[in-house]
Formats: C-alpha cells, structure tokens, sequence
C-alpha cells in the first residue's frame, strides 16, 4: 500500500553542500579499470578508453553511438559511475547508466536505470530514473529531475544501490530515490549486467522528439571514470548460495551506503522538492489507485497535477532558482549526520 511521508525542509546551503560533496568524500569503495569489469557493447571506433584503463570517452558521431557492458551479471550490489556529460546542442542525445537483463529475458526483463536527456542550446541536461521488474515495461517507474548543477562542467558520481528490500539512487553521496520491495510492486528479482551507452534518440527524447541530434554539433562526448562494480556476480539462470555473496555485501554495509541516515533522508527529500519535475507517484491519469512502492509526501504531491507533471508555475520558478543558485565549490561545506 501506498505510504504518507511528512518532510523537514533542509536550507539550500546545506543541500548544496550534500550534491558535489561525494566527488571530495567518494563512498570510499573500490574502483575498477575498464578491463578488470567491462566490455565494449558496440560502437567500438567510438569507445576511448584512457592510457591507464581508469576512465573512458563514450562518443556519438553521426555513424554510431557507443557503449560498453559489465563482463558479469550481478545479484543484487552497488553501481557507481563519475559522469560527465555533452555541452553545447545535446538535444535527441540520451546518455544511460543503467543495469538490465534485456538480452537474457526478453519478456520478463528487469531494468534500473539513469537517463539523460539532452536539451537544445541554452537549456539544462534532463535525468530521468526509472524502474522496471519481470517485463513490466507497461507499467514503468519514471521520475525526471532538473540538475543543481552544469553535468557538462563538472563530473558527478551517478550511482544505484541494489537490494533483496530496496532499491536507492544517488547523486554524488546524496540518495535522490528510495524504491521499496512491496507486495503487489514490480521489483526487480533477476540477475543483470551494468550498462552505460550514448545513442540518438531523436524520435523522443527532447520535447517528444520535436527537436532532433543535429550531427554539425558531432562528435558529442560523454565520459565515465571511477567505475563501481560491488556485488554479488552470477549465473543469469541460477540463484546463488548466500555464501557466494557475503564478501560484497559485508562491504556494502561497512561501507554505510545502504543506511539512509537522518540527515541524508532530509537531503533527498528537500532534493526532489527543489529538482523533481515529474513523477508517476502522481500520475493519477495513468495509475489513478497508485502504486504499491510509492511513498506521498502531501507537501509534495501539492505541487504536481494529475498527469504527474510539475505546475507551470513551480517549475518557472525552479528553473529560475537553479540559474541563480549555481553550485560552487565555497558553498560545499560537509553535513555532520
């Protein structure tokens, strides 16, 4: 059943200092080379990987897009990625971070995903978050955001937590969405391989596919360093033995990544009130009795109209308030939890 959540409002300080803080403080697990967890998926002429095999330039040129692919599946566990996104005339590009198994179950496919959707010129980078479980592809969990940021200055840590009872999204150190496994919800319970692409998407991603990649821009370039691969690997068929999973696990919860604590959940609330522009928990048009993994927070769904989509007037002024209020490095000043 769907859950009322009451929300503390943090200063816009302190949230600022939470999103960027994470590329200073990373979650303090260990990174991999390209070839020590992935493969190219396609577009290989357009996959650079870096002389010391820590970061890679995934392109888009008017040829082909470009990818790549965990060598692995994975049950359960923490991706992570440092991403830094296309400037200029992005719009019909979509950047993706997401883990899959698509090309194990094509009709009962699992799927977390980050989503980036390129804009015209002069207009921000959209992220969309999305959720999907045993093929529930007519039932999708998006949410979209606006960025406190510029993702083509700076690099940020994009990152999914991945558990028997939950799913979390971060930016940087700071959780954005929390999905819970409920009864009646469609949550993700095969393995999957983590996947990070660039591709043209004209037909949809940018104001419905109004507006197109325009290829005079090309090549645009996404780049991914600091790759995160924490968990469990196994077969796509086979459950794995408890056993088999304990290592990456006891790190995750050494780590604290799994905790949201008080302070962090105050950040993600405050987070999806100054940046979220849709969300389906609010999309009484297309589910009009909800879902069973949202959680309504009344201050929240005020903002929103039945179609899930922002008012008009609340998203003019967030925009205005993220021009305003770029993030410096001045204003990161750590939050003691």
């Amino acid at each position: 059943m769907m859950k009322v959540v009451m929300v503390v409002v943090l200063p816009m300080a302190i949230l600022s200092s939470l999103i960027g803080a994470a590329m200073a403080a990373p979650f303090g697990v260990s990174t991999l080379s390209f070839d020590e967890g992935f493969s190219p998926l396609f577009g290989d002429g357009n996959l650079v990987r870096s002389p010391d095999d820590r970061s890679i330039r995934l392109l888009l040129d008017r040829y082909s897009g470009s990818g790549f692919i965990s060598s692995d599946l994975y049950w359960h566990g923490f991706f992570s990625a440092a991403i830094q996104l296309p400037s200029n005339y992005t719009a019909g590009i979509v950047v993706a971070f997401y883990a899959s198994n698509g090309d194990v179950f094509e009709k009962t496919h699992d799927e977390l995903d980050f989503e980036f959707l390129g804009n015209v010129k002069g207009k921000p980078w959209r992220m969309q978050t999305n959720v999907y479980g045993n093929g529930s592809t007519s039932r999708g969990r998006e949410e979209r955001y606006l960025l406190p940021f510029d993702p083509t200055k700076e690099t940020h840590r994009y990152s999914i937590l991945w558990t028997d009872d939950t799913i979390i999204f971060f930016i940087d150190e700071t959780p954005i969405r929390e999905v819970p496994r409920r009864k009646g919800g469609d949550y993700p319970l095969k393995p999957m391989s983590l996947y990070a692409t660039i591709w043209d998407a004209s037909n949809w991603a940018t104001s419905g596919g109004k507006y197109k990649v325009d290829y005079r821009y090309s090549p645009f370039i996404s780049r991914f360093s600091d790759l995160v691969l924490l968990g469990c690997r196994s077969d796509p068929i086979q459950v794995p033995e408890n056993e088999q999973c304990d290592d990456a696990m006891n790190e995750i919860i050494s780590s604290g990544i799994d905790t949201i604590t008080p302070g962090k959940r105050r950040a993600m609330l405050e987070f999806r009130q100054r940046y979220m522009t849709y969300s389906v928990c609010y999309d009484t048009m297309r589910y009009p009795t909800g879902l069973p993994d949202c959680d309504i927070v009344p201050s929240e769904k005020m903002r929103f109209r039945d179609n899930g989509h922002l008012r008009l007037a609340s998203a003019r002024r967030r925009y205005r308030r993220r021009s305003r209020n770029p993030i410096s490095e001045d204003s990161k000043k750590q939050l003691v939890m």
